[in-house]
């Protein structure tokens, strides 16, 4: 690879012909291939801190071309905190006495067409302060950024706007001209961006005029040939014959003209900011580059090397940042030559088909000099190669993008704005009324699953912003109302709660719940579909005599944690239990029509339906449970508590069972708050007082629990973090 002073005498005149004002006229067409030497008007070239070339700077200039700071020392001090723009209140009225109450964090506004929207991207984003500053610190010091998080919590929109911070400066154009020792290896150079473009067109032009001169002198030979042969040789199909000859000669000959004219590979005359490229999913052609097969590989009708080059997103995102989300679905071959091309900062680029005649061809290295953003949930990184993550890690960071944030009236007022982002960049919805964007954010507090938190998963929640105002669209209304958001809730459930409803209808039609009465041995539990539906499964246990040593039976599709629960309930049992174990088989089955059971959750359910099996007292109908137990008995949080009360609600039960630790975070809909108790506990002993009935028997029971436990319900158990279920 060459760089810009390393340009041929013909390239160099071709730019200054048409970079130069004062000197306009353009490259000669002599038939020689020669150019004639015109006068450069452009300032003299010096290497950049990369090694390539550009315009010299000035005496009033910084290395970039900028007009340099008389006194950088009057700089803010704090550059951070400039970079990450500032509050959506600086601008806006804001009520500090009722803000700490106000669902927009006292933001005085009617609707959210008040509110204003930042121009930069690392403005719009909500959160994730921790993974800002990195983007800015990586975009100033050029590193490498990895960013791993649940889908949805700002990663791509933080690798756009880390390009918008990049220096549009050192942007360079890429060309591929043809190789005459060699036409299997095209040379490769780069110029200072916008240039390439008039590379191209001065050899175009070049190359046309060389094509009229080459057509009138055949012309004129054709035209000599056909008279001789009418006029003096009477031999008018011989002149044919000699004028076809004559004309594929030149048709030939016009094919190194077309050879001469280079293949702008990387074009960055119209980048405003540093190039971005979103390389997921991408195949090797399209990461790495590739070269186009030729079927006409000879006879004169093949297409030269240097023009089927095709640039690969690690050459596009030259001087500038490339995104690869999912990066372990990357196949460990892109994996490995990705690698390299961040190791040595250019990379050749080559047919990826080894049957294609592409394969022949090698360039000389392109660069590719890019910041790369990879990102990805957890399990991204099992798959991920060990060395490329090293590169990212040793050059760069690694920034884990949390799932929810602090409840703050600061943060309500983004989140305000960001209801007015959502509107704005759609361009087709209706502005949000004060009561719609309350509606948005309470949603944001429910789905965040924590007292005093909101949901950083902005992409489902700019879903529901969207199809509120579609509604509203629909319509024909001025503004979107907190009536269209709360319609959009019943219409935007994900499949998962679509299926839990289904589900749960069939089982009320079918008889298969049961919110009346009591039953031994049966206990309504509830689990989590997905990530945001609730569903009721009952668990039922039975008691039979062993034939041998006793065993806990698990039924169902259980699956490695759910029988682990199995096991710490037997192990309560044994200890609670005045009956003996050895000689009975307990059977636990779990009604969950193929629904997976998944997490510890079903433990305190587990337990009430085999101690009521044993003591053969029954439980209530109308309560459901969840938690998980510890072997002391003890009940721990679980998580998707708000989702399992709702699915209870909507199942007939007025009553639940929670752990205690999970109380702060229980955010129910106002139509069920009515419809449910909601009953927090600490102990098995508690669950069971609530979940059995009768009086003498359950009374007894639960005495002789607390008299061997009682140090247990004394202990503080809230502190736990909830298991996923």
């Amino acid at each position: 690879m060459s760089n810009d002073n390393d340009a041929s005498e013909p390239d160099r005149d071709a730019r200054d012909a048409f970079e130069s004002p004062a000197n306009p006229q353009e490259p000669s067409g002599e038939t020689d291939g020669q150019t004639s030497e015109t006068r450069s008007d452009t300032p003299p070239e010096s290497p950049t801190r990369d090694g390539q070339t550009g315009p010299q700077s000035g005496p009033d200039e910084d290395g970039f071309g900028r007009p340099e700071r008389e006194d950088r020392e009057e700089q803010p001090e704090n550059l951070l905190d400039e970079a990450l723009g500032r509050d959506v209140d600086a601008d806006m009225e804001v009520d500090e006495e009722i803000a700490e109450n106000d669902l927009l964090g006292g933001l005085m506004v009617d609707s959210s067409e008040s509110i204003e929207v930042p121009d930069r991207l690392v403005d719009q984003v909500i959160g994730q302060d921790h993974a800002r500053e990195i983007v800015l610190k990586a975009a100033k010091q050029r590193r490498h950024v990895m960013m791993i998080g649940s889908p949805g919590t700002g990663k791509s929109m933080l690798a756009k706007a880390m390009s918008q911070l990049l220096p549009k400066e050192e942007l360079q154009d890429v060309l591929v001209y043809h190789n005459p020792d060699d036409g299997n290896e095209p040379k490769v150079r780069t110029v200072p961006a916008g240039k390439g473009d008039q590379i191209v067109d001065a050899h175009k032009e070049e190359a046309r005029k060389r094509n009229q001169m080459r057509t009138f002198i055949m012309w004129i030979l054709i035209i000599l040939v056909l008279g001789y042969a009418l006029i003096i040789a009477q031999q008018i199909l011989l002149g044919i014959l000699a004028a076809g000859v004559v004309y594929l000669v030149f048709r030939y000959m016009s094919r190194g003209s077309d050879a001469m004219v280079p293949n702008l590979l990387v074009d960055t005359s119209d980048q405003q900011t540093a190039p971005f490229e979103d390389a997921t999913g991408a195949h090797a052609g399209a990461l790495l580059g590739d070269v186009r097969h030729d079927p006409f590989q000879s006879g004169g009708m093949e297409t030269p090397s240097h023009d089927r080059v095709e640039a690969g997103a690690i050459h596009k995102s030259n001087k500038g940042v490339l995104y690869v989300d999912e990066i372990n679905t990357l196949d460990i071959r892109s994996q490995q030559k990705l690698m390299t091309a961040i190791q040595e900062g250019e990379f050749s680029i080559t047919g990826q088909s080894e049957r294609s005649s592409g394969a022949m061809v090698q360039t000389e290295p392109v660069p590719c000099d890019f910041v790369m953003v990879a990102a990805g949930n957890m399990d991204a990184m099992e798959n991920m190669h060990p060395a490329l993550r090293s590169r990212i890690k040793g050059y760069g960071y690694e920034v884990y993008m949390d799932d929810t944030i602090d409840d703050t009236p600061e943060m309500r007022r983004k989140y305000a704005r960001f209801v007015a982002q959502e509107v704005q960049k759609d361009g087709r919805l209706p502005h949000y009324t004060r009561e719609a964007m309350e509606e948005v954010i309470l949603e944001a507090q429910r789905r965040a699953g924590r007292k005093d938190h909101l949901t950083l998963e902005m992409r489902d929640l700019g879903g529901l912003v969207r199809v509120a105002g579609d509604i509203a669209r629909a319509r024909d209304a001025d503004f979107t109302t907190r009536e269209d958001v709360l319609e959009a809730k019943s219409r935007s459930k994900s499949i998962e709660q679509q299926l839990a409803d289904e589900m749960i209808q069939r089982r009320r039609e079918y008889e298969m719940h049961r919110s009346e009465g009591g039953l031994v041995g049966r206990v309504n539990g509830l689990a989590v579909m997905g990530e945001d539906s609730g569903i009721m499964l009952p668990v039922m246990a039975e008691i039979a005599p062993a034939h041998g040593p006793g065993e806990v039976i698990a039924t169902g599709q259980l699956q490695e944690m759910a029988e682990e629960s199995v096991q710490n309930v037997s192990a309560i049992i044994k200890k609670y239990s005045d009956k003996n174990l050895s000689e009975k088989d307990i059977h636990i089955q779990f009604s969950n029509d193929g629904i997976e059971v998944d997490g510890p959750s079903a433990s305190v359910t587990i337990a009430t339906a085999v101690i009521s099996a044993l003591e053969d007292i029954p439980v209530a109908q109308n309560v459901a449970m969840s938690g998980s137990l510890s072997v002391r008995g003890d009940v721990l949080p679980v998580g998707g508590i708000t989702h399992k009360i709702e699915s209870a609600a909507k199942s007939g039960c007025d009553t639940v069972i929670i752990p205690k630790a999970n109380e702060q975070d229980v955010m129910i809909e106002d139509e069920y708050e009515e419809q449910v108790d909601v009953i927090p506990v600490r102990h098995i002993s508690e669950v069971l007082e609530v979940a059995l009935e009768g009086d003498t028997d359950k009374q007894s029971l639960i005495d002789r629990l607390r008299s061997i436990t009682g140090y247990a319900l004394d202990t503080d158990v809230g502190s736990g973090t909830p298991t996923p279920q």
